[in-house]
């Protein structure tokens, strides 16, 4: 099995494994997972907990005899909290960790009127397309540098075309071919290394002229490669369910290609012959073959709002179209073979992380089977002041330093003090318990209006320092926060 790296640093050396910036995914323990997490994660110990338990069941699943590999089912969970506790989050850090191909998708969109339910396995086929992109991302990147190389000495070929393009008669003797060069002296014959060696010495020109980017703006002329449009022709409806998603696709690689002449620029011909020649060099067949074991074995499928699709069985009305959505996930969730147009898919093995508020109904609201399917439960706990606080300041890359990068740019710099913060916090718990209770997702807004003007003033300012203590929290969000009405419309 090859082994999946967080990125492609190279392995760390023993000095590192007190903060492993970048590890191994094969040796990420339980607790170092959660460590990882905690830099982007505040608090939900418990869920951190679960979800890295999860992560390395999967690693050890792939140690075990393969007969047993086969009986080893996921450990599917459901993670019950209020929105913006960060249980999306969760599960999306969990799958960049792993370099698992990570899918979210709204359970209740199987709900809409003309749906119910009919396509829940279009989320394994996105699923497929996300771990295609994923792997080709990974195969680019490891031939970039010849793709680079290949895509120099096209440019150079475009802007230094050949000297004699005609082809020459061959000589009697079979000795090689005179070139006559009109001089002040009259038309004398120059043998072939001359002119080789002075067409080596202008391309060499060219070559530092690019690489400096001084021929950016250039005109050339590029030969491209157009697919014939199927617009206007008409296509069979129907077919089956599931039978048209890669209809389209298929009639276009049938109809033949056309081949057009284009005069653009050596930056925009850089970015044309840089795709072609990553075409070239990343063989598809693998990839396929490497993002359908990608997803089968790794993938990871978050099933959000599955509360929304829960109900009192044997109920009447909107309750058994919901119940209908359930018994569609089923099969997906406990294995079934989908068809997508890079083959079968099984789904037996994918991990299937389900969240929701749960304010109304309870995880025993849903249907027996689906329940079975979900063994783990993981409750996350209402954000308070406090984790307000560390949000803003903890993690990697926190909301704070976001903005002080932002605004860096502008050549200004922005601190803001402890009160200052405390009373973010504050006013952005306060504004959750008066109206709709967003979670995290307030401080977001809370920070939008906080900062309107200086962000608005910043390109024409004097550029000096901005502090943002209590006082100034207070005195620009006094009027929104004060006023109900208000700030029901923009906080």
């Amino acid at each position: 099995m090859s082994t999946e790296i967080v990125t492609e640093q190279p392995k760390p050396t023993a000095t590192d494994a007190e903060e492993p910036d970048f590890v191994w995914l094969d040796e990420l323990t339980p607790r170092q997972i959660v460590a990882e997490l905690d830099k982007y994660i505040v608090g939900q110990d418990d869920a951190k907990k679960s979800v890295a338990i999860v992560l390395r069941n999967r690693w050890r699943r792939q140690r075990v005899e393969e007969e047993m590999r086969a009986e080893i089912a996921p450990n599917n969970l459901i993670l019950i909290g209020p929105t913006g506790v960060g249980k999306t989050e969760i599960a999306r850090r969990l799958a960049r960790l792993a370099g698992a191909p990570f899918l979210k998708v709204e359970a209740s969109k199987f709900t809409e009127v003309g749906y119910v339910g009919r396509d829940v396995e279009s989320m394994i086929r996105d699923l497929v397309d996300i771990s295609i992109n994923l792997v080709r991302a990974d195969r680019e990147y490891d031939v970039q540098e010849l793709a680079d190389s290949r895509v120099e000495e096209r440019l150079l070929d475009l802007l230094l075309p050949a000297s004699n393009p005609e082809p020459v008669q061959p000589q009697p003797e079979g000795g090689k071919p005179q070139i006559f060069v009109a001089g002040p002296e009259g038309v004398e014959s120059q043998g072939d290394d001359a002119t080789e060696q002075r067409r080596k010495r202008t391309k060499e020109k060219l070559r530092k002229l690019l690489v400096d980017g001084k021929l950016e703006e250039r005109q050339i002329e590029i030969e491209v490669t157009q697919s014939a449009s199927i617009d206007g022709m008409m296509i069979p409806m129907g077919g089956g369910e599931g039978m048209d998603y890669n209809f389209t696709e298929m009639l276009q690689d049938m109809l033949p290609k056309k081949k057009k002449r284009r005069t653009v620029s050596v930056a925009e011909a850089r970015r044309i012959l840089l795709q072609d020649e990553l075409d070239k060099l990343v063989d598809m067949d693998e990839v396929v073959n490497e993002a359908l074991y990608r997803a089968e074995e790794m993938g990871i499928v978050f099933l959000d709002e599955i509360d929304k699709v829960a109900g009192e069985r044997g109920a009447h009305g909107p309750d058994v179209s919901r119940e209908g959505v359930q018994r569609d996930l089923l099969p997906i969730v406990e294995g079934s073979t989908v068809a997508t147009k890079y083959g079968l898919v099984r789904t037996d093995h994918i991990l299937f992380i389900a969240a929701g508020a749960f304010h109304v109904s309870k995880p025993s609201d849903l249907i027996p089977e689906l329940q079975g399917r979900f063994p783990i439960r993981v409750e996350l706990k209402s954000l308070e002041e406090g984790d307000f606080v560390r949000i803003l300041t903890e993690p990697k890359n926190a909301l704070l330093t976001q903005y002080a990068a932002m605004i860096e740019t502008e050549g200004a710099k922005i601190e803001f003090t402890s009160d200052g913060v405390e009373e973010i916090a504050h006013i952005a718990m306060g504004l959750n318990e008066r109206m709709e209770n967003i979670g995290a997702r307030r401080l977001q807004t809370v920070m939008t209006t906080l900062l309107e003007e200086v962000l608005f003033e910043l390109p024409e300012g004097a550029g000096g320092p901005i502090l943002v203590d209590r006082a100034f929290v207070r005195d620009r969000l006094k009027k929104v926060s004060d006023d109900e009405d208000l700030s029901r419309y923009i906080l």
